[in-house]
């Protein structure tokens, strides 16, 4: 005896590759390289427009959120949707990039859905032993 979620499980299996049922994984999936001078964090963020991205600097943390708004426009047709893995709404993301970053520092710009925002390698500087005379 076969049921519906059986039939549906054998016509999506050629796709299993695109829904492995891991969201979280697919949400602000970020790349970050380092030279001798800096980070470059390139974020996916396709379908987000550049005015609903949020980049901020606090205690160390470089924050980036950003909001995708569902593609719907027409309020009366709605779909019958067999499988639905985009997500939409607010998502966010934070990286320690150092307490002695300035945000004048960090440099971004988004293009073609990719976020990159590079940000200067901080360096504490060695304070030097100060002797103090004895009198």
């Amino acid at each position: 005896m076969k049921y519906l979620g059986s039939d549906l499980n054998a016509l999506l299996r050629p796709f299993s590759g695109w829904f492995d049922n891991n969201y979280t994984s697919s949400i602000m999936r970020t790349d970050v390289k380092s030279n001798d001078k800096e980070y470059t964090l390139s974020v996916d963020l396709p379908g987000v427009d550049k005015n609903n991205i949020e980049i901020s600097l606090q205690d160390g943390y470089l924050t980036i959120e950003a909001t995708r708004h569902s593609e719907e426009t027409d309020k009366e047709e709605k779909a019958n949707y067999v499988f639905r893995e985009k997500t939409y709404g607010r998502m966010s993301r934070s990286f320690y990039v150092g307490d002695g970053i300035t945000e004048d520092s960090i440099k971004a710009k988004y293009e073609n859905g990719i976020l990159t925002v590079v940000v200067p390698k901080y360096k504490e500087e060695e304070k030097t032993l100060k002797r103090i005379a004895i009198d």
